[in-house]
């Protein structure tokens, strides 16, 4: 039992152990509830009280893990793109300005096209870097060669796994990280041991 965490994140999974979504404690009573859950995994994060038994007098209590495994119908979100917002967007380039390669301040930061939406550039994941508002005006609608600038990594679409980290707003558990870790693609800037996308250390502005 971990009595630290507040009003916990519960990591919904798939009986194949895919993630789904997020859970608030509330919605995982319940699926139990409705025995849909078919396994737990993960730290103990919260002990719920329920009535009392007309039989035996004894109250119920149900024990959640961090991790659920529900059977029946998932739709599966892991197919379609990912919404795509800045909040999501700067969080998978670390807050770094993919061109001048420096960290910034959310509020500082914003969404580039590398190829421009004037250009026939699209709106996607894999068309947009997180830039510092400086490098987005002087980039303008440019080819990058056109303006000598570069891009320090490659932008990328985040798989679901991912994405959940991404959007989640609030603590996201060891055990939880862990296992969305395990399931982030090769080329994921969240993975601990993954590539760097830059070969010196940022500078906080």
């Amino acid at each position: 039992m971990n009595p630290s965490v507040v009003n916990p994140s519960i990591l919904r999974i798939n009986t194949a152990g895919v993630p789904v979504d997020w859970l608030t404690w509330q919605e995982a009573v319940c699926l139990h509830a409705r025995e849909l859950v078919s396994w737990t995994y993960g730290e103990e994060v919260m002990e719920v009280r329920g009535g009392h038994s007309r039989l035996n007098g004894e109250r119920t209590l149900l024990t959640l893990n961090s991790i659920i495994a529900c059977k029946g119908k998932v739709y599966d979100k892991m197919r379609k793109e990912p919404p795509l917002t800045n909040r999501a967007l700067f969080r998978r380039d670390q807050n770094v300005c993919l061109y001048c390669g420096k960290l910034f301040k959310e509020c500082d930061l914003s969404r580039d096209h590398v190829l421009a939406a004037s250009r026939g550039g699209q709106d996607n994941w894999t068309n947009v870097v997180t830039a510092c508002k400086r490098c987005n005006a002087r980039k303008g609608n440019y080819l990058l060669d056109e303006c000598t600038m570069e891009l320090l990594a490659l932008p990328y679409r985040p798989n679901h796994a991912e994405y959940l980290a991404l959007t989640h707003s609030g603590r996201i558990l060891g055990d939880q990280m862990s296992f969305l870790r395990r399931q982030f693609s090769s080329n994921s800037r969240l993975l601990e041991d993954g590539p760097l996308i830059l070969s010196r250390k940022p500078t906080v502005y």
